[in-house]
């Protein structure tokens, strides 16, 4: 995708990107800036770095509340966090349970499905702009492509946006209560900070089948459990 094809507000952060601007720290409750952030890393002082600014706001959502309390369901840390913890969601949702090597399984299955759409089927990847926004913010195509394929692959940003839709799932990333805090802290909640999918929630399709939220919890390290 050639930088014409991107919009004003994605060129002015690839803008910042390149002159190594792209920094926002998070606030005390959800904002536009900080709507849909893929997180890169914490620095000392608990701020966060952002990579994009894309996808669905949390203003007006029902995902933007400062604090919510859930239980939480760890994901083995193999690279496949993320794909695990939406799997074990979905499968939480239906009311299901699934075995470690299943869940393995499916997870590496959501994953390829992300690659077929975004590497080996152009008609479709068109689909998902903000995807290949984020994706080639990083590094090129080719090199994504290259590393999707791989078991220990680390999920993200690209993904959710790619799996919200590809599954028609609603999702929402929190983190812990004490991570958002500046300074430290010892909150046991969690703060919702991005939201996708959520056109699913009230329903689609002639069924009108409505779709449960899977959460999940992002805490420092790249690492994503499950929330429920």
């Amino acid at each position: 995708m050639s930088m014409e094809e991107l919009k004003p507000s994605n060129n002015k952060i690839l803008e910042q990107l390149r002159h190594g601007l792209a920094r926002f720290e998070l606030v005390s409750s959800p904002t536009l800036s900080v709507s849909s952030a893929s997180f890169l890393g914490a620095t000392q002082s608990n701020s966060y770095a952002f990579f994009a600014r894309i996808g669905s706001s949390l203003n007006g959502s029902p995902a933007a509340k400062k604090v919510e309390q859930y239980a939480v369901d760890r994901v083995t840390g193999d690279g496949r966090c993320l794909f695990r913890a939406l799997v074990k969601g979905m499968a939480f949702n239906k009311g299901l349970t699934i075995n470690p090597r299943r869940e393995r399984d499916d997870a590496d299955e959501l994953r390829m499905a992300v690659k077929e759409v975004i590497c080996n089927d152009p008609k479709e990847r068109d689909k998902y702009k903000e995807a290949l926004v984020a994706i080639t913010v990083e590094e090129s195509m080719k090199r994504y492509c290259q590393r999707i394929g791989r078991h220990d692959f680390w999920g993200g940003e690209s993904e959710l946006l790619v799996l919200s839709k590809l599954c028609k799932q609603p999702i929402i990333v929190y983190i812990p209560e004490h991570e958002h805090r500046r300074g430290g802290g010892y909150g046991s909640g969690f703060i919702p900070i991005a939201e996708y999918g959520a056109e699913f929630r009230g329903g689609w399709g002639k069924g009108n089948n409505k779709k449960n939220v899977v959460r999940l919890l992002y805490s420092g390290r790249n690492h994503y459990d499950l929330l429920r």
